[in-house]
């Protein structure tokens, strides 16, 4: 589908009573979420790998309580922590998104996936089995996250990130998978500071972000750093409420988490030549010259942020 086509669709909808419901309806049928199995497979190996960088940062998810922001329409990395024993996880949305069809597809895909949660939570199989079993049981019979999931899942929408009213220091790690690109960059100012409120001293952020074009998914012809070349105004005509895109680069999220007072433990931000050779073809907009060559061709970043042990000036 031509990008341009998808885009015009997203903004009419974005404006048109019920179009949230057409949209999700039409993601069903022809986008994203057309094979779910693909879709939901890569969650849960986005949620490996944040796994694997958590583990690395010393945090033990056993007991620990944890703050997702942006659920979805199902909650793969909430269900992924309760089966490897996490002791709280707030999921926080916008908008109420949760579709109950797809939390039970969710739960028997991981059924099939047990294999990578017993790999990564070191749980015995027949442990998981049993916990995946009464998890099912529970969703098939209409029961709420929370309930389903012996209160560690607490599904929190219309609800905002960056105002949690959860108590100060409460909290473990704060995280989130391909959301932050979507967030207008004042708001994840708002959301860095409320994690750093919410966070115990020691605790963690972390973020995986998607920073580049998101319509070369659909599009061919475009690649992941096509919207360059647009000035804000011109870009203003394809975002949309469906696919708002605020196109900052890997290292505004860098930045950002350190105006808040948070220390960059991890960050997986590397240009890849293929990315530079297609940088030097664009004709970049000007509203971009702010970065060099190599922070405009990163199109994702992993990072981890560390709230001080110390309280800081600004607290």
């Amino acid at each position: 589908m031509d990008w341009r086509v998808k885009g015009a669709i997203q903004k009419v909808l974005g404006y048109m009573p019920g179009g949230s419901y057409v949209h999700h309806a039409l993601q069903r049928r022809a986008g994203g979420l057309k094979d779910f199995a693909r879709e939901c497979d890569t969650k849960i190996d986005d949620w490996r790998l944040m796994m694997g960088h958590l583990q690395q940062a010393g945090l033990d998810v056993e007991g620990a309580t944890l703050v997702e922001v942006g659920t979805g329409w199902y909650p793969t990395f909430p269900f992924c922590l309760y089966l490897c024993g996490a002791g709280f996880v707030h999921t926080f949305d916008l908008q109420r998104l949760l579709k109950r069809d797809m939390v039970r597809m969710l739960v028997e895909r991981l059924g099939w996936q047990r294999a990578i949660v017993a790999k990564v939570s070191g749980r015995r199989d027949a442990e998981l089995q049993t916990r995946l079993q009464s998890l099912a049981h529970a969703v098939e019979r209409g029961a709420t996250l929370a309930d389903a999931t012996d209160g560690v899942v607490a599904y929190r929408a219309p609800a905002d990130a960056a105002r949690t009213a959860l108590p100060a220091g409460s909290v473990d790690a704060v995280f989130s998978n391909s959301v932050l690109e979507h967030v207008p960059p004042p708001e994840i100012e708002r959301i860095f500071g409320e994690a750093m409120r919410i966070l115990r001293p020691g605790g963690v952020m972390f973020h995986s972000v998607n920073c580049g074009d998101h319509y070369a998914y659909v599009d061919p012809s475009i690649d992941q750093l096509h919207y360059l070349q647009y000035s804000d105004d011109a870009w203003q005509r394809w975002n949309n409420p469906f696919l708002y895109q605020n196109r900052l680069r890997a290292r505004d999220f860098i930045d950002l988490a350190r105006r808040a007072g948070f220390t960059i433990e991890l960050d997986t931000s590397r240009p890849s030549p293929e990315r530079l050779a297609r940088l030097d073809a664009l004709r970049v907009d000007p509203k971009f010259d702010v970065y060099t060559r190599e922070q405009l061709a990163i199109t994702s970043i992993d990072f981890i942020a560390r709230k001080p042990t110390a309280p800081s000036a600004r607290e």
